[in-house]
């Protein structure tokens, strides 16, 4: 297993070859009935090239757009130098706030299939970014179809297997307003874009995609209540990340990216950092 980076990048492939090291070595103990395999594994026990890094997640704060009653993030002070000789905080956030994974068992009832069901060896994944600004700008209700990836497939060739989807809308830029990021309306209509539920579903079955992931505060668009593109993750145990940041300087393909979301205990979800090596 090795990591080749761009010369000014030396340093950092260290780094990352301790991290794909240890996911290495914990997938092999893995219980999960994903498959060692898959093209998230390959590309794990392989080369990954790169030039440049790029953080995908938020950075947390009190401010951060939340769910509508979702728990406020909140930091406490619990130790201070000059009282204990150390500085350290609490801090509350929903499971579902900031840069987020979700869990099969917070979409489908009876499902207990938690944050840590997901093995090291799904948790590095090669990244497809459609760009869906144009649309998403013309309508916040707008929703990914089969015909867009058809025609990102068109430029860029067929959406390999073990693929993460992206869906690139430009909602990150409302991210420091959260009311126009959660964009609720009188009635309590959200209002954002994300995938079509059937889109969803074919990616799934055709494509063998390992997840999807949005700049939004979900990968359902705020429109469906019913969360069918959640729920076909869930019922697939592939992945759904939501309120990533950054997009916009991932490539359409080519880019890997290392998840790590916080493995809660029975969590329905965890707020996590990603990060993305870009060619």
């Amino acid at each position: 297993m090795s990591v080749t980076p761009r010369p000014r990048l030396a340093a950092v492939s260290a780094i990352v070859g301790v991290i794909l090291l240890g996911l290495g070595a914990a997938a092999c103990g893995s219980g999960s009935t994903s498959s060692s395999s898959s093209p998230a594994a390959t590309a794990a026990a392989g080369t990954i090239g790169f030039s440049r890094v790029v953080d995908l997640s938020h950075v947390i704060s009190p401010t951060i757009p939340l769910w509508p009653g979702d728990p406020r993030v909140v930091f406490k002070v619990v130790a201070t130098m000059k009282k204990d000789g150390y500085y350290l905080r609490s801090f509350t956030i929903g499971e579902h706030s900031a840069t987020h994974m979700n869990a099969p068992n917070s979409f489908v009832s009876g499902n207990t299939q938690a944050i840590t069901s997901y093995a090291p060896e799904q948790r590095v994944v090669p990244a497809v970014v459609i760009d869906a600004r144009t649309q998403s700008a013309a309508s916040p209700d707008y929703q990914l179809t089969q015909q867009d990836v058809l025609d990102w497939e068109a430029k860029n060739g067929k959406i390999a297997p073990g693929s993460f989807v992206i869906m690139l809308t430009g909602w990150e830029d409302r991210w420091n307003d959260p009311k126009a990021f959660i964009n609720q309306d009188a009635k309590g209509n959200l209002h954002f874009p994300g995938f079509a539920g059937a889109t969803s579903k074919w990616l799934v079955t055709d494509r063998k995609i390992a997840g999807v992931g949005i700049d939004t505060h979900g990968v359902d668009p705020g429109s469906d209540t019913s969360y069918a593109t959640n729920t076909e993750m869930a019922n697939s145990h592939k992945i759904a990340i939501e309120c990533m940041a950054n997009l916009d300087q991932l490539p359409a393909k080519g880019a890997t990216l290392v998840l790590a979301p916080l493995q809660l205990q029975n969590g329905s979800g965890s707020p996590m950092d990603i990060v993305a090596f870009v060619p």
